[in-house]
C-alpha cells in the first residue's frame, strides 16, 4: 500500500545529497518499484540505462530506476548508464555477487541549473573469487549536483574479493557540486579493495595548449570533457552502444552550457 511507504529525508545516509523536495507529489508506490535481474550461472548480462531529455525539451520530473542484481556462480554483470535529465535523475543498484561472479558498472552524471542526478550502488560480496568494478564520472555546472554513494560489503567468508570503486567529479562553474561516499565493510583478509575519488576542474594548461594550435574554445573544452567521461565506457566493448551513451552526455553539455 502506497500509504505504508515514507518519503526519505536527508537523514538517510543513502539519500544525504539528494533533492528530496524533488519526490514530493510523486506516486509513492514508485519507491517500491524494483527490477529484479539474475544472471545465470557462467552467463553474461548486459543493459544500459539513460536518463535523458526527448527532443528538444528539457524534463524537470523526477525519474528513479531501483535494480536489484543477482550475478549467480562465474557470471557477469555489466551495466552503463547516463543521467542527463530531470531535477532528480537517481539509479539504485543493490548487486549480490556469488563464487566467481563479476559485476561492472560505469556511469556518468551530466547536468547544470538546479539539478540532481545521482547513482546509489550496494555490492554483496558474500562469497570467494568474486570481482567488482565501478568507475563513475560526474561533470557539473550552474547549480547542478552530482552524487556517487557507492557500498561495498565483503562478508568473512569472502576470501579473494578483488573490488574497486573509482568516482572523478568535473566542475565547469561555480555553484557547482559533486559528493562522492564511498563505503567499505570488509571482515575477510584476503581481499583486494580499493576506492578513489577526485574534483577538480579542466585542465587549463591542456586548453591553453590547444588553443595554441587554433583549436576553438568549445572544441577544446568538448575534446577534455569527452577523454573525461570515456573512463567510464571503456569496459563496454559495443562501440555503437558506447558511442550513444557519450553523445546523450555531450549533448546535454553543448545544450546547457
Amino acid at each position: 500500500m502506497s500509504e505504508a511507504i515514507i518519503l526519505p529525508t536527508r537523514k538517510d545516509e543513502a539519500w544525504r545529497y539528494s533533492d528530496t523536495d524533488a519526490l514530493e507529489g510523486m506516486d509513492l508506490r514508485t519507491l517500491d518499484q524494483w527490477r529484479d535481474i539474475e544472471v545465470a550461472e557462467g552467463e553474461t548480462f548486459r543493459d544500459t540505462i539513460v536518463i535523458a531529455d526527448e527532443g528538444d525539451a528539457v524534463s524537470d520530473a523526477t525519474e528513479l530506476h531501483r535494480l536489484r542484481i543477482d550475478v549467480r556462480r562465474n557470471a557477469t554483470c555489466e551495466i552503463f548508464g547516463v543521467i542527463a535529465s530531470g531535477r532528480l535523475g537517481r539509479v539504485e543498484m543493490v548487486v549480490m555477487i556469488e563464487e566467481g561472479g563479476h559485476f561492472e558498472f560505469g556511469g556518468v552524471t551530466v547536468g547544470g541549473r538546479d539539478t540532481t542526478r545521482e547513482f546509489v550502488t550496494r555490492i554483496a560480496h558474500d562469497h570467494p573469487n568474486a570481482t567488482s568494478n565501478q568507475v563513475v564520472r560526474g561533470v557539473h555546472w550552474g547549480q547542478g549536483t552530482g552524487n556517487f554513494l557507492g557500498r561495498i560489503d565483503v562478508a568473512r567468508d569472502a576470501q579473494k574479493t578483488d573490488a574497486k570503486q573509482d568516482f572523478k567529479g568535473l566542475l565547469l562553474e561555480k555553484g557547482a557540486s559533486v559528493n562522492s561516499v564511498p563505503q567499505l565493510e570488509i571482515y575477510a583478509d584476503d581481499v583486494k579493495c580499493a576506492h578513489g575519488a577526485t574534483v577538480g576542474q579542466l585542465d587549463e594548461q591542456a586548453r591553453y595548449y590547444m588553443a595554441a594550435r587554433g583549436l576553438p574554445p568549445e572544441t577544446a573544452r568538448k575534446l577534455l570533457v569527452r577523454a573525461f567521461l570515456g573512463d567510464a565506457f571503456v569496459a563496454l566493448d559495443d562501440e555503437a552502444e558506447s558511442e550513444r551513451l557519450m553523445d546523450v552526455a555531450l549533448g546535454k553539455l553543448d545544450r546547457h552550457l
